[in-house]
């Protein structure tokens, strides 16, 4: 096992007031790192983008900065070479360890770079492309001794199955990118540098994968209207989140509303709200569920399910940023940004009529579309791992043996993400104490066409 060496300092050194400053619009990624340095005595400042991070800088005037590989509001670059001019003693360095051009080589150099690697390793989004590894390494939240990868699990799935369970390509290990569970680290692991792609939330090291991650990052301090389009349980609710959690809406509302689950006759009240006695049971007034994302987000899922006689309300607001209370005469102004998903063919829709085209140009402005698993099966194994993993945090933790990682990789998995999570934890209650889950505990229940 490779570990990495706590840098030791003087103590003169190590006891003396310091001040870091650490600039990233990802909340998960400033609390990592703020984690890592406090344990070394460092006081840490922390900031969402580029302006605030130069406004901390010069009212606590800090020894050291880190700075994310994206910044919301500023280009990196000209930031970088800004506060290099304005701040010239700081030690500036990025999240991927580099250091900005001509920044002095402060004392604590050696601590930072251990502090941002300790906050890679401590990531365990697996969408995350940091760190990846030249070998694929045992995960050891699984508690596996081995970890044997079927051929299927880099590539779509196979219509041939194995016969008398683990098949002999169950024994070819493919060099798939792993993330490195906290403190483990592999023999002959080599960490690469940070990418300014990853997303704590989402899984995935695809390249399908990190363009879905890509495009949130870009779109994600806008207001612009956005289409999240994908197949069912392939986690379009988590790109709604993750693109609210990077906004500058992050501190307001994320109001999520299912336009499918909700009948036809209520969903015009929940949605515009009403006042008392609009409607019968309506014994008093309530805002809807627009307003109450005001200053906020507003994720309308399944939005192709949405009756046509609400398309045309929900248009007006659209445009004008006004809606009306069911049984009201006035308007009320709200500023929410529209995030929308469906896992139909919204564009085939508007040809056939079944959802209007000029609500639809509105809403699909920015079009993000998330792969079904089939399309990212080289993901498999770390899913599962992840699964897994946060299993265990209520019940026993179990592994997977290689004989149900093969049946895992031979499923064509049409329910997505969703429908893996559900078989493991169904395999996780057929396996009772058992510490291991066999490929006779992989039930795929009933498969729906």
């Amino acid at each position: 096992m490779v570990t990495i060496p706590v840098p030791t300092l003087p103590l003169a050194v190590r006891t003396r007031p310091r001040t870091a400053l650490v600039a990233s619009a990802d909340r998960s990624f400033r609390q990592r790192l703020s984690q890592t340095l406090t344990g070394l005595r460092w006081q840490v400042r922390e900031a969402e983008g580029g302006a605030q991070a130069w406004a901390e800088a010069e009212s606590t005037a800090p020894e050291a900065v880190i700075v994310d590989s994206w910044l919301p509001d500023l280009d990196l670059a000209e930031f970088l070479k800004d506060f290099r001019s304005h701040f010239p003693d700081v030690d500036l360095l990025t999240a991927s360890g580099t250091v900005a051009q001509e920044s002095p080589r402060g004392p604590h150099r050696q601590e930072l770079l251990y502090a941002l690697r300790r906050s890679q390793d401590n990531d365990t989004a697996i969408w995350n492309t940091a760190p990846v590894l030249n070998k694929p390494s045992p995960p050891d939240s699984l508690h596996a001794s081995s970890w044997p990868l079927p051929a299927a699990l880099s590539a779509a799935p196979s219509t041939s199955s194995p016969q008398g369970g683990a098949p002999a390509a169950a024994q070819h290990q493919p060099s798939l990118p792993r993330t490195i569970p906290a403190g483990v680290n592999p023999p002959g692991a080599r960490i690469e540098p940070t990418c300014a792609e990853r997303l704590p939330e989402l899984i995935g090291y695809a390249p399908c994968m990190l363009e879905v991650s890509r495009r949130i990052r870009l779109v994600a301090p806008r207001s612009t209207p956005v289409l999240i389009e994908g197949p069912t349980g392939s986690g379009k609710e988590l790109v709604a989140e993750a693109l609210h959690r990077l906004s500058a809406r992050s501190r307001k509302p994320f109001v999520a509303i299912n336009c499918a689950a909700i009948p036809e006759a209520l969903l015009e009240a929940e949605l515009f709200g009403h006042t008392r006695g609009a409607f019968t049971g309506a014994v008093q007034g309530r805002i809807g569920r627009i307003e109450a994302a005001d200053g906020g987000t507003l994720f309308l899922d399944e939005i192709g399910e949405m009756p046509l006689s609400l398309q045309s309300k929900l248009l007006r607001f659209v445009e004008c940023g006004e809606l009306q209370r069911v049984g009201d005469n006035e308007t009320v102004k709200v500023d929410a940004r529209i995030v929308t998903a469906t896992h139909q063919p919204l564009a085939q829709q508007t040809q056939n009529g079944g959802f209007r085209a000029d609500l639809y140009y509105r809403l699909a402005v920015f079009l993000i579309r998330t792969p079904s698993l089939a399309e990212h099966s080289e993901d498999l194994p770390l899913l599962i791992n992840h699964f897994m993993a946060r299993m265990g945090r209520e019940a026993p933790l179990k592994r997977v043996d290689p004989g149900a990682l093969a049946k895992l990789a031979m499923h064509d998995w049409p329910g997505n993400v969703r429908e893996l999570e559900h078989v493991l934890e169904r395999g996780a209650i057929l396996a009772g104490e058992e510490a291991v889950l066999t490929a006779q505990e992989i039930d795929f229940g009933v498969t729906v066409n």
